[in-house]
């Protein structure tokens, strides 16, 4: 009888033994996987696919925090009915999800339907039913980033050391997710034009250098619009500077709402654009300026600032390899061919063509 105790005991313990080793072999490879990337879609993935090897749940999903509207938005989610329940979002607060995140403290709880904080909506989304759940808060510099869950684990359900293992990893991912917002916030700074939210003139040398590379390759054309707002300054001078910024946002929204989605829109300075098109021909590259240049006399802007404004652009355009060989020509090429529009239409205007409502 002793001698079954104590077998029985020795294999506990190896099993116990070797579980211990796995989760602190697991966790080491989160955190070496973790802290090897700034990017924040392959954190995640990371994440989510290590938490299904350690913990094997049915259901698990990660939520991130929107500050701004202070709701918690289903970023990942793993398991039966993801696709219905990825994008929802639930206010901090609302739900289990919603309390670890206004609380900022993890929670095990066994059997939902005997906790008034369960929110049962995302299972009638989903037509999936919860039965038991983990959840703990992603706490980086005291902030909460969002929060880990996990649904539903075997006939045993989760047990404490379950969650002590989740909230080890929740620790590492919302270092990662901190250091990779804080590394997409310094490229923005470096690459987005913080009035309009167009790529720079910066970024625009290096992707253009790149295009044309390929365009030699491939053998395809490579097109460019260039964009300039008539009596930008004559506007400025008239209603203040405030609103011309406001009048180059709504520019620069009216121009990705235009274009493919394969384009890419550039503030090339002061009151100038430029729209990469790769695979467009220069007949293709009219067209699409033909239509901006309708969509902008169409657009009435400055709604908002109560002045009504009416506004007219010009616009050049160049190909390569048809107009120029290298990415200085073909700038220079579509920026003479906008001047050249410019002194046309100049010519036959004799006032601000600018009205009011």
């Amino acid at each position: 009888m002793n001698a079954k105790k104590i077998a029985n005991n020795s294999s506990m313990n190896f099993r116990d033994t070797h579980q211990m080793w796995f989760h602190l072999t697991t966790l080491n490879e989160v955190g070496k996987a973790l802290t090897s990337s700034l990017d924040l879609d392959e954190i995640l993935n990371i994440v989510m696919d290590k938490i299904g090897k350690l913990l094997s749940p049915q259901n698990w999903s990660l939520l991130l925090l929107d500050e701004k509207k202070n709701e918690l938005k289903f970023e990942l989610v793993v398991g039966e009915g993801s696709e219905k329940i990825k994008g929802i979002r639930l206010k901090v607060g609302e739900g289990i999800a919603g309390w670890v995140a206004m609380e900022r403290k993890p929670l095990l709880i066994p059997d939902v339907s005997k906790d008034p904080r369960f929110y049962k909506k995302v299972d009638e989304i989903s037509n999936f039913t919860t039965k038991s759940i983990i959840c703990v808060p992603l706490i980086a510099r005291e902030k909460c980033l969002g929060v880990i869950e996990l649904i539903n684990v075997g006939e045993e359900g989760f047990r404490e050391e379950d969650l002590l293992v989740l909230t080890t990893i929740a620790d590492y991912t919302a270092i990662a997710i901190e250091n990779a917002k804080y590394f997409n916030k310094v490229r923005e700074l470096t690459t987005i034009d913080d009035l309009t939210h167009l790529y720079n003139k910066r970024t625009l040398h290096t992707r253009l250098k790149y295009e044309i590379e390929r365009a030699k390759r491939f053998e395809s054309d490579l097109s460019l619009i260039f964009i300039d707002l008539d009596y930008f300054k004559e506007i400025n001078d008239k209603y203040g500077h405030i609103c011309g910024d406001n009048l180059l946002k709504e520019f620069g929204r009216l121009v990705l709402k235009i274009i493919r989605n394969v384009d890419i829109a550039y503030r090339y300075g002061g009151d100038e654009f430029l729209i990469l098109m790769t695979e467009t021909s220069k007949k293709n590259a009219v067209l699409a300026a033909e239509r901006l240049g309708k969509a902008i006399k169409k657009k009435l802007f400055l709604k908002e600032d109560k002045i009504n404004l009416h506004v007219s652009a010009s616009i050049g355009t160049a190909t390569f390899p048809m107009d120029a060989k290298n990415r200085e020509d073909l700038i220079k090429v579509a920026d003479v061919n906008m001047y050249k529009f410019k002194s046309r239409v100049r010519n036959k205007v004799t006032r601000l063509p600018i009205r009011n409502r």
